[in-house]
């Protein structure tokens, strides 16, 4: 035992199996203990024995195995990641050395290291041969399968499936694992292999084709899909194996990709023409397939909708109600093609039907194909609401919140102070008020105020700390420390002379105000505690009402209290600096006699912040360090520029210089990514052109970057005070050109916010589109899903005014961007429902007349036809009012 011990500490792992096979069983159980202490010893060696390590840990490895009496022990020691190093296993060693363990024991052992999903694979040569030596059944777990297909595929020629002793019992699990095995996919020979079985016996043609089957209905990843598609294809079923699944085809055609859903369409296709589809399932099918996105399947189920009524003309009743819901699809040429079809088999139904069809299309049909679907139905009523000239109905624009007062009792504040203090993304308005409860306790009684909260240091981190260091904390963790002694106020001291990194990009520059004025108050808990915060929001956005500041600042004066400076320079910056009672509580702040009162006033006055108005410019916007990729070329597009604000840096206190630098556009060193946090907006909640401006880049880098909620701030920007200027308006055209759909859907809001509140400039927002449209930062397709949403919830006049502006410069600036037809559809819809066309703001763009004329049938030809015959029609019945 102790010449085992030797040899496994010098790595001899070649020579373990013969020292083993001398071993009485007590003195392999014996051995069991000095070979985990050294097996604890090597795991904290460092990286200067590497090479020795790997040696002893695969001699442990070879003598734990063997030394292993029990099964699950011996399974557990071989799969231990911290045996393996990096390096092969050595697999013949420990089959060496357990080949005298009985044939129960053995596979006992392979059916364990089987189950164990992070090494079966790895040990699949391993656990093939503990099988065969047992005589047991083989393993279907992932893993086991995974390796199996791994042994098959390095081999140069095709796998020999029909000679494999395996692949009764491990064919059928190909179509059952999690993922598919990756040689499936990446040598083409397994499907002729495959293909191959049902010659030889080896399986059935059922097994394979209800295995392809039932995998495409799972779904998965884009090449398990196209293996298992293609492996379906290759076997080319019977008519009557294509019968069986005549259900699957269905929702094959209905939810699969488009790939997939295009092969079920054709073997529906198939079936109907011999009679062999049910009515009732070609309508369930057609539900669903009729809205899926890609127009090609919706053209190929009209077409199998037409087929089988051509053949049966009794199924109309059922199937041309369900083909009469495309009257509302975004795309004319797919209503017109529906309503044609209507027309086609229209005869074959009895009156109720061809009324309640009739009524659908005068609810749902887009106003240029009610003239063809009038010549179809014989004549259409009016639609209801259509007695008056259009009206825009946007949606309520939002209203302020007020802010509830601090808890007013301990229990309250504490439970407060619970929920905020629990992991997450906490909320900056709950945060705030929190805060100043602290500050209203710690002033009027500290000492039941730190009785009260050392209830909740269980649950934080830094509970068993005696000394903390400010660079440690921040937030409400920093004061709550701070209040019960864990922080040094001359370390407070410290960290508040320090301003942010030259280098910090504008996310850390926006962070470090909350930072520095959290720091103050901890602080001032400690050593001279104030009444309330001065900063404290008044309303949801993190505004600070006017006469209010004026009122806590009269109440500092009463009490004789010294202002805090970074609370002071936060409270100014969210100072609402218009309204009607601006003037009066600027004279009211100039009448206290102080200079935070003087400073207020002059704020007020000024009705800005002090940020300036900043320049346009076109530039690289750098990706986060993790979507860098050499073969995709760099985000190009518009940004902002903003200069020093003059003063301001004189009397901004060190934690809040940083808002004072000027920013050049675009941050090349930042690597901040994902959604902007709250706290971060309700630093300058009054100023959103200056934040539209420095948070401008993170919005473009949500064009082309993978990660997503990079515009999802976009609606609270609306929300917030101060001008909805030209960095605004550039922030959300390039939202609406986001490259995931919830970024866009926030650009929509941000849109819809602006709209309703009569702050949206929508000829900037247009020629802002066709700027980032020409430049390639937006794409056209994305821009025209995000602008039919908008025009979906009813703002067909406001999204009309906004692409009649885009369209001029994209429609004459040399040959229109690819896609371009489908937001010439979207406005030619906007223009069509918003009545009498003469009246509409903008007039036809520029370039329009010209795109119009051109030869051809291709869709942008077709849609600036479609538009212009919108805009040119002097008399037009309005269109139903949106709702």
């Amino acid at each position: 035992m102790t010449e085992l011990l030797d040899v496994v500490r010098q790595g001899r792992f070649r020579d373990v199996p013969g020292l083993v096979r001398e071993l009485a069983p007590a003195d392999r159980a014996a051995a069991q203990s000095g070979l985990k202490a050294l097996r604890a010893e090597v795991r904290d060696w460092g990286w200067d024995r590497w090479d020795e390590g790997c040696a002893v840990q695969r001699a442990l490895l070879v003598a734990g195995a063997a030394c292993h009496g029990d099964a699950a022990a011996a399974g557990a020691w071989i799969a231990a990641r911290d045996l393996r190093r990096w390096v092969p296993v050595p697999y013949e060693q420990v089959l060496e050395a357990v080949a005298d363990r009985d044939p129960a024991w053995l596979g006992d052992v392979a059916h364990r290291l089987a189950g164990r999903s992070a090494t079966a694979r790895d040990d699949y040569p391993l656990i093939r041969e503990l099988v065969r030596r047992a005589g047991c059944a083989v393993p279907k777990t992932d893993g086991y399968v995974y390796g199996w297909v791994d042994s098959l595929s390095r081999r140069g020629a095709r796998p020999d499936l029909a000679s494999d002793p395996q692949a009764p019992d491990l064919v059928p699990r190909l179509f059952e694992t999690a993922e598919a095995a990756e040689g499936l996919v990446w040598r083409k020979d397994w499907t002729e292999a495959l293909v191959a079985l049902p010659a030889a016996g080896t399986v059935t043609r059922p097994v394979l084709v209800d295995g392809c089957v039932s995998r495409l209905l799972r779904g998965g990843r884009q090449g398990d899909v196209r293996f298992f598609l293609g492996l379906l294809s290759a076997l080319e079923l019977t008519a009557d194996e294509e019968r069986a699944h005549t259900a699957d085809w269905a929702a094959l055609a209905a939810d699969a990709p488009s790939t997939v859903a295009g092969y079920a369409l054709e073997v529906l296709s198939r079936l109907a023409a011999s009679g062999h589809l049910p009515v009732r399932q070609a309508a369930e099918a057609a539900a669903s397939v009729l809205f899926r996105t890609e127009k090609k399947l919706v053209r190929a189920q009209l077409s199998l909708l037409d087929r089988i009524l051509r053949d049966d003309p009794g199924a109309a009743g059922e199937l041309l109600p369900v083909v009469a819901e495309l009257f509302g699809h975004e795309d004319t040429d797919v209503q017109e093609r529906a309503v044609k079809l209507v027309g086609r088999h229209l005869g074959a139904v009895d009156a109720d039907v061809r009324g309640a069809l009739a009524g659908t299309a005068v609810e749902l049909l887009s106003p240029v194909h009610r003239d063809l679907a009038a010549q179809v139905f014989g004549g259409l009523p009016a639609p209801a609401g259509t007695d008056g000239p259009y009206e825009e109905l946007l949606p309520p624009a939002p209203e302020r919140q007020r802010v509830a007062p601090a808890a007013g009792t301990l229990p309250e504040l504490v439970g407060h102070l619970a929920v905020a203090l629990r992991p997450g993304e906490p909320d900056p308005i709950d945060d705030e008020r929190v805060l100043d409860g602290l500050v209203r306790h710690a002033h009027a009684d500290p000492d039941s105020l730190r009785e009260a909260v050392t209830a909740l240091l269980p649950g934080v981190w830094w509970r068993d700390e005696t000394r903390l260091g400010p660079q440690r904390l921040d937030g409400l963790h920093l004061v709550l420390a701070a209040l019960l002694g864990r922080v040094d106020p001359g370390d407070l001291r410290r960290a508040l002379r320090r301003e942010a990194a030259p280098e910090a990009c504008v996310h850390d520059r926006l962070a470090h105000v909350r930072l520095a004025r959290t720091r103050e108050v901890a602080l001032r808990v400690r050593t001279e505690p104030l009444p309330f915060l001065l900063a404290t929001p008044t309303w949801h956005t993190g505004s600070v009402d006017a006469a209010e500041l004026v009122a806590r600042l009269a109440e500092y004066r009463r009490l004789d209290v010294r202002p805090a400076e970074c609370d002071l320079a936060q409270a100014l910056l969210r100072v609402e600096r218009r309204g009607p009672g601006t003037a009066a509580a600027a004279e009211a702040a100039a009448a206290l006699g102080t200079p935070a009162g003087e400073r207020l006033a002059a704020a007020l006055l000024e009705g800005r912040s002090g940020y300036g108005p900043g320049t346009r410019v076109v530039v690289e916007v750098a990706r986060p360090a993790r979507a860098r990729d050499v073969n995709r070329p760099p985000v190009v597009g518009a940004a902002v520029t903003t200069p020093e604000p003059p003063g301001m840096r004189q009397w901004f206190p060190p934690g809040l210089r940083a808002l004072a630098r000027p920013f050049a556009g675009t941050d090349d060193g930042c690597h901040c990514w994902g959604t902007v946090s709250g706290h971060l907006l309700t630093v300058l909640p009054e100023d959103r052109e200056t934040l539209a401006a420095w948070l401008l880049p993170q919005v473009t880098r949500a064009v082309d970057d993978e990660g997503r909620d990079g515009a999802r701030f976009l609606p609270a920007l609306a929300e917030a005070g101060g001008e909805a200027g030209p960095s605004l308006h550039l922030a959300l055209a390039c939202g609406l050109g986001a490259r995931h759909s919830e970024d866009r859907l926030a650009a929509v809001d941000a849109l819809l916010v602006l709209a309703t509140r009569g702050e949206l400039d929508a000829g900037r927002l247009g020629r802002d589109l066709a700027e980032l449209v020409r430049l390639g930062t937006v794409k056209v397709n994305r821009l025209a899903d995000a602008v039919r949403t908008a025009a979906a919830t009813g703002a067909y006049a406001t999204v009309w005014t906004v692409l009649a502006a885009a369209l001029a410069p994209l429609l004459t600036g040399g040959e229109p961007p690819r896609g371009l037809g489908e937001v010439l559809a979207v406005a030619a819809d906007c223009a069509e429902r918003c009545g009498d066309a003469r009246h509409l703001p903008g007039g036809p763009p520029e370039g329009l007349a010209g795109t119009a004329a051109r030869r051809g049938s291709s869709r942008l030809v077709v849609q600036a036809r479609r538009l212009a015959g919108a805009l040119e029609i002097p008399e037009r019945r309005p269109a139903r009012r949106s709702t």
